[in-house]
Order: structure tokens, then C-alpha cells, then sequence
């Protein structure tokens, strides 16, 4: 490629709205342009880097005996009927009505749809295990869209989905696929992390997610240094302490703490570490219940230093599409407002749930159901019932591990890709089976693989970029490499030996750009190191004369002198 047949249009500021790294750097390097809140159109250069994506991602899922086909955008409103998603994926699902009154989503997956394929195209048990796979537009109206590519409304996403006889062929499956986003993000030439995670509104059993490793990343992903263990925080165990509970030493009494809503002040106030303060969260289910009311008040106990795990409460029996209680009901079912809250004592009965750390802790302080008061020297079984126990809390650095081989740590990511055992998630609800050996109809065991295909721009830039911008791995640059002359236009030598040294690269399978645009050697310099292309010749009179050219990295901090004759054999070497 020639860069006066291209389209360049690097910025030197970016947009206001430009939040995060990866997105300033994308759009300062004219690689996607905003088109509305959360759709973006891709230009030229940044096409490139996601047809680069899409390569690796497609030769790698053929490798695994995967099969491309491609669903459509626009779906019927009644597959998402048939397996409850068209409500209960709320605003997200973007819906849509044709000229004749009738409903279609606009698809941020295809479950339904692939699911429909199945169930009318596989009949008998010697047609499986079957992986069909397409990467195709998805669409989901988040609430906020923010950060460029890493959460658009309109994105590209490669999403296969198996289908086994049984669960031990699904589980044959999963670990092919696990095999195969192995290889991709290996390919992909990026530090990365696959954690066990919670499969969320997609339902099914047993789920990793993959994780770019970046500072900036959205998520926390919990490990293990001394073994493989790997969780997302959601999904991370927290283990009971293993020391048994102390005896009492110390009376209840109801101690003045007045205007210390927060368990750090009630803490200071008192001169007791954190770590003896209990931290109330009130939250409500709605529906019928033992007693057949419409409304169930819980209160969940943490200690005072961890923050409750949303996801992990979600799945204490009877605590699935719970919400936190608004401040009325707080006040109609404890007689106070938030701050002073706790297990002694409510205005009406409440059910209570204490994390399993909480349940080990005696001479606790805890609200006392009263403005400026709480409880000290609280202890289970003398002065409040035992209560319910549960892994209530996000993990901290230096938790144990639950594989009991270490301690955890925490480091930043950004999922890229998650794969899940749906099981029968999906057949079961369309009724998709297909026939034994007996001849009788068997469900469908299912999973599904999921891959950001333009999310994969934003993560690697938010891992690999300084001061100067992008830095891509050679694997997803745009170009692998730029040819910049000095005087191209002015140079009879400089232009000769920078288009023999293009077509040679060019006739050895190198993706290379020349930069015939007539730039001076800053403004030159300055876009490619901006666009982030790994490998850059510099091909000028002066070192013509003494046989030479320079080569720099990327990374590099000083050029390297090459032979003007070795320099293609030189480059295929870094390359490779």
C-alpha cells in the first residue's frame, strides 16, 4: 500500500468527549469517527486492524472444526419469546415493529436464533457434536455508553455456539473452544488472563471469561501467583476464616456514636479497628414467599473493610432479583434511617444473612436500630440468633486461595471473550432435540463462545500505547511496516531504493506501507508512531551513500544502522 492511494487523517488533539486512552488514541489516529452516542464509523486504518482480528479469529475457529455461517441482524420477536429473553433482557434489547405491527430485535447475540437452526436441521445423534460460528454486527442500547470502543451500543463480535448428545461431549467442546481462544489471544500477540466467571443473564452452568491485562481494565480478576487459580471478582471464593469463633469477653451495651453513619468513622470514633464493625445492607424480593406476602426484607451482614458481592447474594436461596431497599422501607421495617442499622432489635422481622466472615467475628459493633446509637460487644447466640451463612463479599488481596495453594492478588482486566456451558439453557425452552440410537428424542447440550471482536482494538491499545500513542503487536497493526523516505518527492536515489525495498517486502508477504505522501521527516514520523506501527524503515541520501538504512521499533528508544541489502532478510527476522 501507498500512502497517497490511502486514507490518513491523524489529529493532533482529541475530542472532548474522548474519555480513556484507547479511545483518544483511535480517534487522534483516524481510526474510527463518532457517528452518535456509542456508534462509531471505522475508517480505513482501523478496518484494518479489525479484518487483522477477524483472520486469526476465523483460522483459528476452522482449526477447531468450527463452521461459519451467518445469522441475521434483525430477529423475530417470537425466538426470544419462546425462551423468555424478550422481557427479561429489559432495555438493552433493542426492539424494533416492520410496516405490519410486528415485533423484531435488533440481535446482541444469537442463541435463539442458532438454537432455531438447529432444532429444524439436526435429527439424529450421528450428525453431532455440530459448532457453528459467524461474526456479525450486534447491537445493545446501553444505558451509558462510554470509552470508544470498549462499550458502544454497535459492535462486532464473533459468537460460535456447540451442540453435543451429552454433557460429557459439551464438556469436550468447551475445552476445544478454551483451546482454541487460547491460541487466538496468543495469536493476538497480548497479555492475557482466562478466569472462572459467573455466567449472568445467559444462563447456563460453567463459564471463563478472557481478559486482556490492563491498568485501566473495568474488572478485577482474582489469582492465585502460587497455582492456577483464576476468578473474575464476581465468581471469586471467599473462605471462612478457619480459626473457630471467640468466646464473648465483652457486655452488649448500646454506646453513643452521634452523627458516625459510616462504619471508618463509627470505627475511629470508638477506637476499634474496622475490622470489629459490621456493615448492614438492607434488600427487598418482591413475589410470594413462605407466608405468601408480596415483600421480603433482608439484611445482609459484611464486615466493616468488604464490600458486598451483588452477584454472588443474587444466589442465596430466595434472594435471586433482589434490590436494595429505599429509605421509607428502611425506616418501616428497622425504625431508622440508614447509618444505624443492624440485626438487634428491628421494628418488624427481617431475615438475616451474614457473610461467612461476619458469622465467625464475636464483640462486634453493629447499628443499633436507632439514630446516633450503636451496639458494642455484639456476639451470635447470647445476644441475636445464628443467623443464615453465606459467601457474601468481594475477595481482597491475601484472601487464601481457594484451591489452598496461596494467597490471592488482584490485578485490572478487560473481558474480551467468554465461553459458557449453556446445557440445556436454550433446547429445553424451543425444544430442540434430536434422536438416540434408541430412536427416541434426547436435548440438546449447548454452549456458546463469545469473542469482542471490536472490543479486542480498545483492550490491546490499553495495554500497549505511550506517550507517542498506539503500539500494536505486529499480529493486529494495520501495517507491519512503514517505508519513510526522506524526500521522496526530491530524491531520485530515495525514491529508487524505497520502491525496489516496497516491492521486494511486498513480493515476501510483508504488509508494508510506503509513505510516498512528501511529509517532512516529523510530521512523518509522528503519524506512524501515532498509528502505532510496530516497524519503520528511514531510507535518506545520507545513509544511501554509505550503504545503510535505519530500522526502529516501536519500543525501540535508538534506530539500528542495516545494510541496505540486508535489510528485507533483516525485517522478515523481526517478523518472525
Amino acid at each position: 500500500m501507498r500512502a497517497s492511494r490511502f486514507f490518513i487523517s491523524t489529529l493532533k488533539e482529541a475530542p472532548a468527549d474522548a474519555e480513556i486512552v484507547s479511545h483518544k488514541l483511535m480517534m487522534r489516529a483516524g481510526m474510527i469517527k463518532r457517528l452518535g452516542s456509542g456508534i462509531y464509523t471505522y475508517m480505513p486504518m482501523g478496518l484494518r486492524v479489525i479484518r487483522k482480528v477477524e483472520a486469526i479469529v476465523r483460522e483459528e475457529m476452522n482449526r477447531a472444526g468450527a463452521i461459519e455461517l451467518l445469522m441475521p441482524v434483525v430477529q423475530p420477536a417470537e425466538l426470544w419469546q419462546e425462551t423468555g429473553r424478550w422481557d427479561k433482557m429489559g432495555p438493552e434489547l433493542m426492539r424494533v415493529k416492520d410496516r405490519h405491527g410486528r415485533d423484531f430485535a435488533i440481535q446482541p447475540t444469537s442463541e435463539e436464533v442458532v438454537t432455531d437452526v438447529v432444532r429444524t436441521e439436526i435429527r439424529s445423534y450421528r450428525q453431532l457434536p455440530v459448532n457453528f460460528y459467524h461474526i456479525q454486527t450486534k447491537f445493545r442500547d446501553e444505558r451509558r455508553p462510554r470509552f470508544g470502543l470498549m462499550r458502544g451500543r454497535e459492535f462486532t463480535m464473533k459468537d460460535a455456539y456447540s451442540f453435543d448428545r451429552d454433557t460429557a461431549g459439551l464438556q469436550r467442546s468447551y475445552e476445544i473452544m478454551f483451546d482454541a481462544y487460547t491460541r487466538i489471544f496468543t495469536r493476538f500477540g497480548l497479555q492475557f488472563r482466562a478466569v472462572a466467571a459467573d455466567n449472568g443473564a445467559i444462563g447456563g452452568s460453567g463459564s471463563h471469561e478472557f481478559h486482556v491485562i490492563a491498568e485501566t481494565g473495568e474488572d478485577a480478576l482474582v489469582y492465585c501467583p502460587d497455582s492456577d487459580y483464576a476468578a473474575n471478582m464476581e465468581a471469586a471464593e471467599a473462605l471462612a476464616p478457619t480459626a473457630a469463633r471467640a468466646a464473648p469477653t465483652q457486655a452488649l451495651t448500646k454506646t453513643s456514636t452521634p452523627g458516625k453513619q459510616r462504619c471508618e468513622d463509627v470505627a475511629a470514633l470508638l477506637g476499634l479497628p474496622l475490622t470489629q464493625n459490621v456493615k448492614s445492607i438492607v434488600v427487598v424480593t418482591e413475589g410470594e414467599e413462605e407466608n405468601g406476602a408480596g415483600k421480603q426484607v433482608w439484611l445482609l451482614l459484611v464486615r466493616g473493610d468488604h464490600d458486598l458481592n451483588e452477584v454472588k447474594a443474587s444466589k442465596v436461596p430466595g434472594l435471586a432479583g433482589f434490590r436494595f431497599a429505599g429509605e421509607s422501607e428502611i425506616l418501616e421495617w428497622f425504625g431508622s434511617p440508614p447509618g444505624y442499622l443492624g440485626p438487634i432489635g428491628t421494628k418488624k422481622p427481617v431475615r438475616v444473612v451474614a457473610d461467612r466472615t461476619v458469622a465467625a467475628m464475636s464483640d462486634f459493633v453493629c447499628g443499633a436500630n436507632e439514630t446516633d446509637f450503636h451496639f458494642t460487644g455484639v456476639n451470635w447466640g447470647r445476644d441475636l440468633p445464628e443467623a443464615e451463612v453465606a459467601d457474601l463479599r468481594n475477595v481482597v488481596e491475601g484472601d487464601p486461595s481457594p484451591d489452598g495453594k496461596g494467597v490471592l492478588a488482584i490485578q485490572r482486566g478487560i473481558e474480551v471473550g467468554h465461553v459458557f456451558q449453556l446445557g440445556t439453557r436454550y433446547s429445553e425452552d424451543m425444544k430442540a432435540t434430536f434422536l438416540d440410537e434408541n430412536g427416541k428424542p434426547q436435548l440438546l447440550q449447548m454452549g456458546c463462545y463469545g469473542i469482542g471482536v471490536t472490543r479486542i482494538l480498545g483492550a490491546a491499545i490499553e495495554q500497549n500505547f505511550d506517550d507517542k500513542g498506539i503500539i500494536w503487536p505486529a499480529s493486529l497493526a494495520p501495517f507491519e511496516v512503514v517505508l519513510c523516505p526522506m524526500g521522496y518527492d526530491r530524491s531520485e536515489s530515495v525514491k529508487a531504493e524505497a520502491d525496489r525495498l516496497y516491492e521486494a517486502l511486498t513480493a515476501a508477504g510483508i504488509d508494508v506501507i510506503l509513505d510516498d505522501r512528501g511529509e517532512r521527516p516529523g510530521v512523518m514520523f509522528a503519524d506512524w508512531e501515532l498509528i502505532g506501527v510496530p516497524h519503520r524503515v528511514v531510507i535518506g541520501e545520507r545513509g544511501l551513500k554509505e550503504g545503510k538504512l535505519e530500522y526502529q521499533g516501536r519500543r525501540d528508544t535508538e534506530a539500528t544502522a542495516v545494510a541496505v541489502d540486508e535489510m528485507a532478510a533483516f525485517l522478515q527476522a523481526r517478523l518472525a
